[in-house]
């Protein structure tokens, strides 16, 4: 469930802006939203969110995300600016910190439950 979220989110910000700032087709663009949310969420979220906090965890989704682009852009001959790769990882970033309180929450039902 909390990947399926997390995809969600990362689509919902990275294939629209990658179609408005680049010459990204939405395959390329669902695809490269689908390669960042999954190394995102095992690099981000299960692991660097265990073992720390929030602006941590967000702070390393960001720059992962900028690097995702970077490759991106540079393997599909994107025109993507250097601006552009950090507007779409601030959006990114604004987002997982949202996400990131959700997984808390979540986590926190979870254990009251048990």
């Amino acid at each position: 469930m909390k990947f399926i979220v997390k995809l969600l989110l990362n689509g919902i910000v990275v294939v629209p802006l990658l179609m408005w700032f680049s010459e990204a087709t939405l395959l390329q663009a669902v695809i490269t939203a689908l390669v960042l949310s999954i190394i995102a969420y095992l690099v981000g979220d299960q692991w660097i969110l265990k073992v720390s906090n929030n602006t941590v965890a967000t702070a390393a989704d960001a720059v992962l995300s900028f690097a995702v682009l970077w490759m991106a852009a540079r393997w599909m001959n994107w025109d993507l600016s250097f601006m552009e790769m950090i507007i779409i990882s601030l959006v990114l970033g604004v987002v997982e910190v949202f996400f990131h309180r959700f997984l808390g929450t979540v986590d926190d039902r979870t254990a009251a439950k048990q």
